[in-house]
């Protein structure tokens, strides 16, 4: 599933693509995904200026200037291509967007993902938004802030930040990443971590999010940038989907340490080092 760099790196190039477009036409090719497609979309957003684009969690929020917004996400397979010409039809193009700017494709193998609308002012009210946690670039989010909401949570602290209602937009991957990056072992229970951990923990997501959205994100399986091209920060990827391999800060011996381990977790599974994270 894409996770915060993916739909970050998604995001901006709508906005370079897309920054006051206007919607000309929708196709809507299949409209059952994870809830179906309005079948009136065409009607609502037809003639409307796309003129704000932001990103909340794992969302894409595209704002029109008729007062609505729409909701995008893109499940587990979903990915967005953007083109300047009408291109022949692919395999699971389920919506095409025609705007004054070029076209937007929405493909999705598994429809898992979505495509909704909601009046702008009551955005944040919107069932899909209300209650997710802060955002990792949040400047509220902190040591401080992490350790409060941790207190009584007795899970471990790689599930507690899949939950996205404490810190929103991490997923299985810079999960892992950003514990290792941490020194703390993902089976921990949350409440159990100090301070100290906290801030720790906090800079590990922060750093890992952002040199992900750096390098253009994850590629791992169905996931490409909206241009086609493959995010690369899966070459940089410190020990996720590494297991038996040595990670990058051990000097520990690989033939007694086993290396890099993998457990399943929530159902997810989970990568860590366990000489140095503890």
């Amino acid at each position: 599933m894409p996770e915060l760099p993916e739909v970050e790196t998604v995001k901006s190039a709508l906005v370079a693509k897309l920054k006051d477009a206007v919607f000309l036409k929708v196709t809507i090719r299949n409209p059952f995904l994870r809830q179906p497609v309005p079948c009136h979309l065409q009607e609502l957003i037809c003639g409307a200026t796309l003129v704000e684009f932001k990103r909340i969690a794992k969302y894409i929020v595209l704002n029109l200037n008729n007062g609505l917004s729409l909701i995008l996400h893109l499940g587990m397979s979903g990915t967005i291509r953007l083109s300047d010409t009408q291109e022949s039809i692919r395999e699971h193009d389920h919506l095409i967007f025609e705007t004054s700017k070029g076209f937007m494709i929405y493909n999705d193998p598994r429809r898992f993902g979505l495509i909704l609308y909601t009046p702008t002012n009551s955005l944040e009210e919107h069932p899909l938004l209300k209650n997710l946690g802060l955002d990792p670039f949040d400047k509220d989010f902190n040591g401080a802030y992490l350790k409060e909401k941790l207190i009584k949570k007795t899970i471990p602290i790689k599930l507690v930040l899949l939950e996205q209602s404490i810190v929103s937009g991490l997923g299985n991957i810079y999960a892992s990443e950003a514990l290792y990056l941490a020194g703390i072992i993902p089976t921990k229970p949350a409440s159990k971590l100090s301070l100290k951990e906290c801030n720790r923990l906090v800079i590990g997501i922060k750093k890992v999010l952002q040199q992900a959205i750096e390098a253009g994100g994850s590629s791992l399986k169905d996931y490409r940038k909206p241009d086609g091209s493959l995010g690369y920060f899966q070459n940089q990827h410190c020990v996720y989907g590494k297991e038996g391999q040595p990670c990058p800060q051990c000097t520990c011996l690989l033939a007694k340490t086993g290396g890099i381990q993998k457990i399943v977790q929530g159902g997810r599974s989970t990568y860590f080092c366990k000489t140095k994270q503890r």
